[in-house]
């Protein structure tokens, strides 16, 4: 409902104004501690409070349900900043993106793709991209290897979870047999092609996450045990270097 009050309005958008000031000092204050109070930055509590504050980028402008503009601050009852409408009070949640893909088997050799867009230009992935709303991880996971690589394939088993928290992404990727080898490169692959472990283009491989997805894969597949693999990438990973 929107605050009709102009006094009401007008009380709401100091104190967004208020906040946000705040919190945009409390930001420089922050970095700066992170280089004078290490001791104290690393602090479990204050490491995750901070954390939030830095991993925290205005990226919507105005309000979806009433397209009035919208200000970080942080809501009552919460403990880190929120894209906040001055207009209706609707509060706006970021959440994290899910990257699904497939490790489509074929014989003892796994079909990649070269990429034909950024990032990672000219590099070799496994299928993989943004789940889509309504569907499930799996029906994702296969929807993309035949967006990528035209080839259809039958999912088995989860293989990786991989958390990247530093861009608020999780990356699942899934076995899958490959049904025929009639694929060919979709409009976001240059090349795809079947790789025994031996001819893996290690150095040209798009991402860390698939080059930790293959390394389990091989090793796994070396001691006959095939497990479930859960990992967490450290803050310091940035966009380019997953």
């Amino acid at each position: 409902m929107a605050i009709q009050d102009p006094h009401v309005r007008s009380y709401f958008s100091a104190c967004t104004c208020l906040r946000v000031m705040r919190y945009s000092a409390l930001c420089v204050i922050c970095l700066q501690a992170e280089k004078i109070f290490p001791a104290i930055w690393h602090h479990e509590h204050v490491s995750n409070v901070i954390l939030a504050i830095k991993n925290t980028e205005s990226t919507m402008n105005y309000c979806s349900e009433c397209g009035a503009s919208v200000a970080l601050a942080i809501p009552a009852g919460d403990n880190r900043p929120r894209h906040v409408c001055a207009n209706c009070g609707m509060i706006h949640y970021e959440n994290p993106k899910l990257v699904v893909g497939a490790i489509p088997e074929w014989e003892d050799s796994i079909l990649l793709c070269r990429r034909a867009i950024e990032p990672r230009y000219g590099k070799w992935t496994l299928p993989a991209g943004f789940m889509e709303t309504r569907e499930s991880t799996a029906k994702a996971a296969s929807r993309e290897t035949l967006e990528e690589a035209s080839a259809q394939i039958e999912i088995g088993e989860m293989f990786t979870l991989i958390d990247v928290p530093a861009i608020s992404q999780v990356y699942i990727f899934y076995r899958a047999r490959l049904l025929d080898t009639d694929f060919h490169p979709g409009e976001e692959s240059l090349e795809t092609a079947l790789f025994p472990e031996s001819r893996i283009p290690w150095d040209d491989i798009a991402f860390h996450t698939v080059s930790l997805t293959l390394r389990h894969y091989f090793a796994d597949r070396a001691n006959g045990v095939w497990r479930f693999h859960t990992m967490t990438l450290p803050m310091a990973y940035s966009s380019n270097d997953v």
